[in-house]
């Protein structure tokens, strides 16, 4: 089999002479991290790609020297006889968190986001959290530094759209570039029957909820989509998989969510952009501390509410720890995927 224009960058790194036609148009290449972040798309597909910086005239420079190129004749790989070459992009392809990767957190104050934040900067991203407390959102940072990451703290209401344009911004200015983006932030809605619920309430959890989702996807995919790669983890919940008793509005605005996930990922599945979600169960969360108070106010019988099947709560860092796997390249063939973590709650 001949190389071509269909051929992905992954495939010509991992052949020695492929690489030595690579670094003759594009030197560098080989150990540049951005490569390994765009290693499913193939020669035609980068060259649709603006910040590639690889217009169609180099493509089809590249596409000549490798017509020449046959894999049964070169199946030398760069693990298998590495060159010094070689020897630095086998160790680029083991990293699965590219130097200098950046990930947005919404929600980044507490919970889920929070832990998501300290496990994404232990991973080696540079964490920019967003949060409308802004006394939780700095602790999360000096947790971040303190441990020693790099980050920022933006705050920001999620459902204004120039407060999200603003954390967008904010990491593009200070980075260059959005690698991950767990588009976290919600609230819970107070419990009652559907008759009961109010309008403002209903609004109030489609705010944040619904629009504040659509409004960080509609920005950080921009910047993915002009970059070629990133990783969008948008939080649905279980009750976007099943109905919850007494939570309509909750309910409706995490089934909109996985919409919005599946939506926007068959939209960008050849664009090197991958979206997301995962559906958290019972979490041991502020917010879930609040719900058995809430029942009482609401006069409600526990049996109305979900079992955890494991006996417990979740951590927020056990939900961290997918967080951390979606955003980087070890989940690499998960698009549209709707993660359910929660203990077996929806068995």
């Amino acid at each position: 089999m001949e190389f071509n224009e269909n051929s992905t960058l992954g495939d010509l790194l991992a052949n020695e002479a492929a690489v030595v036609v690579l670094e003759k148009h594009l030197p560098g290449i080989s150990t540049n991290p951005m490569a390994s972040m765009g290693k499913r798309l193939s020669l035609s597909q980068l060259a649709a790609i603006p910040q590639a910086n690889m217009p169609q005239e180099l493509i089809n420079a590249v596409v000549v020297d490798l017509a020449g190129i046959n894999e049964q004749a070169v199946k030398s790989t760069l693990g298998e006889s590495p060159s010094a070459s070689a020897a630095g992009l086998a160790a680029d392809r083991e990293e699965t968190v590219p130097e200098g990767a950046v990930a947005i957190v919404t929600g980044a104050g507490s919970g889920i986001g929070r832990a998501a934040s300290l496990k994404l900067s232990a991973a080696g991203f540079k964490v920019v959290a967003v949060d409308f407390n802004a006394a939780t959102g700095e602790e999360t940072l000096r947790l971040i530094r303190e441990q020693g990451g790099e980050g920022l703290f933006i705050h920001a209401d999620v459902s204004k759209s120039e407060d999200v344009e603003k954390y967008v911004k904010a990491a593009i200015d200070a980075y260059g570039r959005i690698d991950a983006f767990f588009n976290n932030a919600g609230v819970f809605q107070k419990i009652s029957l559907l008759e009961n619920t109010e309008l403002s309430e209903f609004e109030r959890t489609m705010n944040v909820n619904v629009r504040g989702v659509f409004l960080g996807l509609k920005h950080v995919l921009k910047v993915m989509h002009e970059q070629g790669f990133g990783s969008v983890i948008n939080t649905a919940s279980t009750a976007g998989i099943r109905a919850e008793h007494s939570m309509a509005a909750y309910t409706a605005s995490k089934h909109a969510v996985i919409g919005l996930t599946k939506s926007a990922a068959i939209e960008y599945v050849r664009k090197g952009v991958r979206v997301n979600a995962i559906c958290p169960g019972g979490v041991d969360t502020a917010m879930t501390q609040a719900v058995p108070a809430m029942m009482q106010e609401a006069g409600y019988m526990p049996e109305e509410f979900p079992v955890m099947r494991m006996g417990r709560f979740a951590e927020p860092s056990e939900l961290a720890e997918m967080v951390v796997f979606l955003a980087t390249e070890k989940s690499s063939y998960m698009t549209g995927s709707i993660v359910a973590v929660d203990g077996g709650l929806t068995l």
